[in-house]
């Protein structure tokens, strides 16, 4: 396995939130060496100490005692520090800062809303921010006058709201010495998301990111939740929330009938969340990722598209995922604070590409040539031998249509490991073929019995892997039952589109609108029925097969391992920050696709070919002989948009270890652009692993 361990390092607990108040003197007295955040959380406790003017801190007092003597009490939240999470080797990927947040008390805000704006109004100036981005963030989400999530509070108005975060200690400072000057204002630490990028690593999807939490999620989550905490949106720091959030703890204080704390009454401590150990490699990850954006750059040098790419790496064995990059992908560090109306809207406009979304386990692609790794299995269920030879014309009729190789290029008959490995399309036609008329043709409604369909799911495709990320794309495998529920679901639609079209694509794209028109003119009256092209399509992974490259990943994992279907892993262990013991996730189960070995090694053979003399020969040529590449190029066509490049590989060859999948859209061809990238992201393995 990879190898370059360094040791875990537990962090510390988080200062307490603190209001504004007197001590202005002592903060004075301090001025000239206070302009660290360290420090300036000391005089946030000075604070404090100030306004409870002569009253000594009783820790541990009765609570009956203090309501006895005419007092009240509040419970204030402490926050536990969140988990970080790591590399396979400890080393950090997101950790824990301390920074310094500005809040405003909704109560001056609502009570004094004139003062509240002239004192935000000038916290923006401080700041050198948007006034009314700052104003808008001490709104109520839903009130008049407030911006959409997630500028505006989402939590409760009995907390103080923050509206400007990260800020400078100096003007922490300044607003801590001056309260009298900025009603409603105050200033707590917090203890904020960092993210080391360590060999510059991004993996902005995968780790994911932390928002408010909502009212509804707070009353639905039976007191584990408060109104002021962040919990994962996305990515590990979603799938891990509880974990890595820990448990917060309570503070109960004495308070006078204006509001001021008096006194601690007692103090409940809070437990902090565990860091997470994951699968990742944080050396592999950054090759993963700098190799893909070198591969975007040359295809675009080439005048393709190349608008997003995926790149992931598996272990064969038992499923962990080593790498996991996607493009295009943006700075996770937006999200620390609090994220500015401009860097959300930047990431949710459509020109930007959707970086949020990641393209290894949540957006599908025809898989292309890649799943004639599969095709071959589903022609011995149909009854081929594998030592037969089949023709392979440039051509092939089906019914009125001619369905071509690519290029058009013909071939000498081949075997089915040759038609692996000059990726021959018209074999797979002519068996597709075969076994749909044998199923029955056009009468067939069932999927029971269908080699292809069924060895598509045999092999996981359009399900989830079960990966330990949210938001998996499923796919699909498009057979007859799903091709009926579909049609039944959209036949109204379609019908009518049969008659109006689509003028809303016309617009801008009349081309596509006419095709679609005439999509929607062959399937209103029949398109339930699965044809015969709907069965070659599949088998060369065309039409509406769709995966994404983690499923890819699995296939071919399987492939190499002798038939066991894997679950993919991210996280590893979830580590004790105090005792620094990991207690181990477990991982995910396996099953067996009930893929003969014998097929297996037969196929294992035909994409060692590929590399060695087939489609992607070329790009291989000169890799050590000690790292043996075996693998399948791809190239998807996609209406109306460039083609899609694949290439799925396993190394060494002869004893699998590693899966590496690529894919990129509009990238071109599979052996031009998914190939070469592939290869660099094996050279690194090779060099990485003893």
């Amino acid at each position: 396995m990879l190898d370059r361990r360094r040791r875990i390092r537990p962090f510390g607990r988080a200062g307490t939130p603190i209001r504004l108040g007197g001590g202005g003197q002592l903060v004075a007295e301090h001025r000239g060496r206070l302009l660290a955040v360290s420090v300036v959380v000391l005089v946030l406790f000075a604070v404090l100490v100030g306004r409870l003017g002569q009253v000594q801190l009783v820790e541990g007092a009765d609570t009956a005692a203090v309501s006895a003597a005419g007092t009240n009490t509040r419970t204030l939240p402490v926050p536990a520090v969140r988990g970080r999470i790591l590399d396979r080797h400890g080393v950090p990927l997101i950790a824990n800062t301390t920074s310094l947040t500005v809040t405003m008390d909704r109560r001056v805000f609502t009570a004094q809303p004139t003062r509240a704006r002239e004192s935000l109004t000038a916290l923006a100036a401080l700041l050198h921010r948007d006034p009314s981005e700052v104003i808008g963030r001490a709104h109520l989400c839903g009130e008049d006058g407030a911006p959409k999530p997630p500028i505006c509070w989402n939590g409760s108005p009995q907390v103080p709201v923050p509206v400007a975060l990260d800020v400078d200690p100096t003007i922490a400072l300044t607003l801590l010495e001056r309260p009298d000057l900025h009603p409603g204002l105050g200033v707590r630490t917090e203890v904020a998301r960092t993210f080391p990028s360590p060999d510059g690593v991004n993996a902005a999807q995968l780790l994911g990111y932390l928002g408010r939490v909502t009212g509804d999620e707070v009353s639905g989550s039976d007191g584990r939740l408060g109104v002021d905490d962040l919990i994962g949106r996305a990515g590990l720091e979603e799938q891990y929330d509880r974990q890595l959030r820990g448990t917060a703890g309570a503070q109960v204080v004495a308070v006078d009938p204006r509001g001021l704390v008096l006194r601690e009454v007692r103090r409940t401590d809070a437990v902090p969340g565990r860091d997470l150990r994951t699968s990742l490699d944080a050396a592999l990850q950054a090759v993963a990722e700098r190799v893909l954006a070198d591969g975007i750059a040359d295809a675009r040098s080439r005048a393709e598209v190349a608008d997003s790419a995926a790149a992931v790496v598996l272990d064969a064995g038992n499923g962990q995922v080593l790498a996991s990059a996607s493009v295009p992908t943006y700075d996770p560090g937006v999200w620390t604070g609090g994220i500015t109306a401009a860097d959300y809207a930047r990431l949710t406009d459509p020109a930007a590409g959707h970086p949020l979304l990641s393209r290894v386990t949540g957006v599908t692609f025809p898989p292309a040539s890649t799943i004639k790794a599969l095709s071959v299995p589903a022609a011995v269920r149909v009854g081929d031998s594998l030592t037969d030879l089949h023709p392979c014309p440039a051509s092939y009729q089906i019914g009125d249509r001619a369905f071509h190789n690519f290029e058009s290029t013909a071939h000498a008959p081949l075997t089915y490991a040759d038609a692996l490995r000059v990726s021959c399309d018209t074999v797979f036609y002519d068996v597709a073929y075969r076994s749909w008329v044998t199923q029955g043709g056009l009468s067939q409604r069932s999927d029971d019995g269908d080699p292809f369909v069924m060895t598509d799911r045999a092999f996981g495709l359009g399900s989830r892997t079960g990966i330990d990320l949210p938001d998996e794309a499923t796919g699909s495998v498009p057979g007859r039952e799903r091709k009926l529920a579909a049609w039944t679901a959209q036949k109204d639609e379609l019908c009518k589109r049969a008659t109006t079209g689509y003028p809303e694509v016309a617009a801008t794209d009349p081309e596509r609108a006419a095709y679609l028109q005439q999509l929607a003119v062959e399937n209103c009256a029949d398109g339930y029925l699965y044809r015969a092209g709907d069965a070659a399509n599949l088998a060369i992974g065309q039409g509406e097969l769709a995966a994404t490259p983690l499923q890819m990943a699995v296939v071919y994992a399987a492939i190499a391992n002798g038939g066991k279907i894997v679950t993919p892993r991210v996280g590893l262990g979830l580590v004790d920050p105090v005792t620094r013991v990991e207690e181990a996730i477990a991982p995910g189960p396996t099953r067996s696709s009930g893929l003969d070995p014998a097929v297996a090694e037969y196929v294992a053979e035909g994409l060692r070919s590929v590399v060695t003399g087939g489609t992607a020969a070329g790009v291989f040529a000169g890799m050590p002989e000690d790292w043996p590449v075996a693998g399948k190029t791809g190239t998807a066509e996609v209406f109306g948009r460039g083609d899609t490049a694949w290439f799925v590989s396993w190394a060494p060859a002869t004893a699998p270890k590693y899966v590496v999948a690529v894919t990129v859209s509009q990238g071109g061809t599979g052996a031009e652009t998914a190939a070469p990238i592939a290869r660099r992201i094996h050279e690194a393995l090779r060099t990485m692993t003893p």
